[in-house]
């Protein structure tokens, strides 16, 4: 079916609808990134209700979220300020840690999905690891793993973790943080012209194409973030997106998540879930270790570094950053990094693999 023929753009704005009406509710509710987890649930509901029925055939244009997370990537690499350049002798330290963290990470999630969810090799190596979504899809497909299951616990990964640090540090602060506390995302308030908003359109595509073209890891959000960082420092061009542009983006995004369950059977999910609890609290512990011995060692806060090492995607941990109004810089390299880490694991995996079969 062509990616925007009449039916896939009717049940698009459909789905994108009930995805705004989903993060209105859960801002109403006072909900942590409420435009990006209500729209996810939003959609993962329909999903459920619906696949084998008007959405079986249904695919979320990938051409049309990969414009919306690199707007997200703009908007992150305009908050790259001269400050990051100060911890620049603390990074090899965290940066070295996080060599360790990936390690004990896949290690740890590789025993609790083999062992305990009883999965079979080739599944549970790329269940366990800990960033790379797409690059553990396609490698554990080629390598025989279960597409579906890979699919529930990548994702479940990623939900639990843009849902858990900001609930729980709102709880450990004992007053909400973030979104939940009625902070805007960041973005520029002033009127968008035209002018503007061609300028931000064009950096996101040639962030895209080049990320493209260069074969960077996480593309779809560092190429766009690096263009717009190097252009905010260097050209001193603003490109302050506005609130209710980034929230369309938290939208598209949240929306396209939610249809990544297209396709697993409840019995499924309930075994994912439980199994992605009990990862996910794992890596976050071990992530917290981490923190604070790190936080101990250089002059980075303990928050920086706890969301620098909360096992979430590139983009979902980095809005979290920018709505705790931690580093959002310092954050995205953290995870651009942990994102290489692993693909250059799952490289070598793939060929351990190849040759068994």
């Amino acid at each position: 079916m062509p990616a925007f023929d009449h039916r896939t753009i009717a049940l698009t704005a459909a789905l994108l609808m009930l995805g705004a009406a989903g993060g209105a509710v859960a801002q109403a509710l006072s909900l942590p990134m409420p435009w990006m987890l209500g729209s996810l649930a939003a959609s993962g509901v329909a999903v459920g209700l619906l696949q084998d029925g008007v959405l079986r055939s249904y695919s979320f244009p990938q051409r049309f979220r990969t414009f919306f997370v690199g707007l997200i990537g703009v908007m992150i690499g305009t908050q790259v300020t001269p400050e990051l350049l100060g911890l620049a002798g603390e990074l090899p330290l965290t940066l070295g840690a996080l060599v360790i963290f990936v390690a004990l990470a896949h290690g740890g999630n590789h025993l609790i999905f083999r062992r305990i969810g009883g999965y079979d090799p080739p599944t549970a190596f790329y269940a366990a690891t800990p960033g790379g979504i797409m690059e553990s899809l396609f490698l554990g497909e080629r390598a025989g793993a279960d597409l579906r299951i890979l699919t529930s616990q990548q994702f479940l990964r990623i939900i639990f973790v843009v849902t858990l640090v900001p609930a729980g540090l709102s709880i450990w602060l004992g007053h909400p943080v973030g979104s939940a506390a009625g902070m805007s995302a960041v973005g520029s308030q002033q009127p968008l012209t035209a002018a503007t908003l061609g300028l931000i359109a064009t950096v996101t595509l040639a962030g895209l194409a080049v990320a493209h073209f260069i074969h960077l890891p996480a593309a779809q959000i560092t190429g766009p973030l690096l263009l717009a960082a190097g252009l905010t420092v260097w050209a001193g061009l603003d490109l302050q997106l506005p609130v209710w542009l980034i929230m369309v983006a938290q939208v598209v995004v949240g929306v396209s998540l939610g249809m990544r369950f297209k396709g697993v059977t409840a019995a499924m999910l309930r075994r994912s879930v439980w199994l992605s609890a009990l990862s996910v609290g794992y890596m976050l512990i071990l992530g917290g270790v981490f923190a604070v011995g790190l936080a101990q060692a250089t002059d980075i806060p303990f928050l920086h570094l706890l969301i620098s090492y909360a096992p979430g995607g590139v983009t979902e941990m980095s809005v979290i950053a920018l709505s705790l109004a931690a580093n959002p810089a310092l954050v995205s390299l953290h995870h651009v990094s942990r994102i290489l880490m692993t693909v250059a694991a799952l490289a070598v995996a793939q060929r351990v693999w190849g040759g068994a079969r």
